[in-house]
């Protein structure tokens, strides 16, 4: 029956063939996106892909914090709870728009948490359907480069560094259709060694922003942590949270800031180590950072002082480096990487 149903709404779908989107489309875009794929339930509407016309972000940190992270079933029940509210406010926002002058309706296939992705995919093909408007599936990770579109110049060719709870990527973006990644973590995530080496010394979730904070308070030069020694521009982040494990139990009494400080400084040493030999190989002057560790200050610290190397660099506001809907318009704009059939599936893991 589920099959039959998605032909069903697929054959009273428009297509992206036949309703143009994009910087060659000539006329006024507004893409309406849903974002579900981990802890946030959000909506936006973003008009030609980097005006933020509404921008809702239901988040779920309080909840999660009892659990000390993300449980996925419990996540899922509260994207349930606050979809049709987060979509009610984005109109509300939106003013005088109505859902019929939207051009498409935009939602993140993956990677992600499927039964929370679920929630947000089906309530944008939903609104695609019953308002006779193409659909577009967008990939989060693509999203978040997109995110340095809104109220912006930034056009391809660049460089960019994401950087995530889940993910560590050097993109080589050649232009909006097409890009290739250069390198990748092979075991943690920035994100998830943040978050990891939070919880060793004993910071509540999110681990991530409060290790930040108590860096900023601390001897950067403390201690001499392991920078993973990985080839080419992949990395590893396991050895350097082992690193940390072994000097945590060391102690009777951790020096917390100076570990904070000491974790970071080797984090944003061996990023920026990497982005600046991809950057010299290339040729390229534009730098791009993107993803929730984005938002990091001295990951950011590092990566703008390349503007006096002669280098532009691109970063998105605090609000659209954590996972929110305007990204996912922009990058269904864009059509960088999306999908649109409507029968397509959520996926938890990369998919190319």
């Amino acid at each position: 029956m589920y099959n039959n149903t998605m032909k069903n709404i697929k054959n009273k779908l428009f297509s992206k063939e036949q309703v143009e989107i994009g910087p060659e489309s000539g006329y006024d875009n507004y893409i309406m996106a849903i974002e579900s794929s981990c802890d946030e339930t959000a909506c936006a509407i973003v008009k030609n892909g980097r005006e933020v016309i509404a921008n809702v972000v239901a988040s779920q940190i309080k909840t999660h914090a009892q659990f000390g992270g993300v449980i996925p079933e419990i996540a899922a029940r509260e994207h349930l709870d606050s979809i049709n509210i987060v979509i009610d406010e984005a109109f509300k926002q939106a003013g005088d728009l109505k859902p019929e002058d939207i051009t498409a309706f935009a939602g993140t296939v993956g990677p992600g948490l499927v039964g929370c992705l679920l929630v947000g995919l089906n309530a944008a093909k939903t609104l695609a359907l019953t308002y006779d408007k193409p659909f577009i599936g967008v990939n989060h990770l693509n999203a978040h480069l997109c995110g340095n579109y809104i109220d912006t110049d930034l056009k391809p060719p660049y460089m960019a560094l994401l950087v995530s709870g889940g993910h560590t990527q050097i993109i080589d973006v050649k232009s909006y259709s097409e890009q290739e990644i250069l390198g990748e973590t092979i075991d943690d995530a920035v994100g998830e060694a943040y978050d990891k080496v939070a919880r060793l010394i004993g910071l509540p979730y999110p681990g991530g922003p409060r290790l930040d904070k108590l860096a900023q308070e601390g001897n950067p030069k403390a201690f001499k942590l392991p920078e993973g020694k990985v080839e080419g521009y992949n990395f590893s982040f396991s050895g350097l949270k082992t690193a940390v494990l072994r000097l945590v139990k060391s102690f009777d009494e951790v020096p917390v800031n100076d570990v904070c400080a000491s974790f970071q400084e080797t984090v944003s040493s061996t990023l920026l180590k990497k982005l600046k030999k991809a950057l010299e190989e290339k040729g390229y002057k534009q730098v791009v950072i993107a993803g929730g560790v984005a938002a990091n200050s001295e990951i950011r610290k590092k990566i703008f002082a390349l503007e006096s190397e002669g280098y532009k660099v691109f970063a998105p506001p605090m609000k659209y480096c954590t996972d929110n809907a305007a990204m996912v318009a922009s990058c269904a704009y864009f059509n960088i990487n999306t999908f649109d059939d409507v029968n397509t599936e959520v996926f938890s893991r990369i998919k190319c």
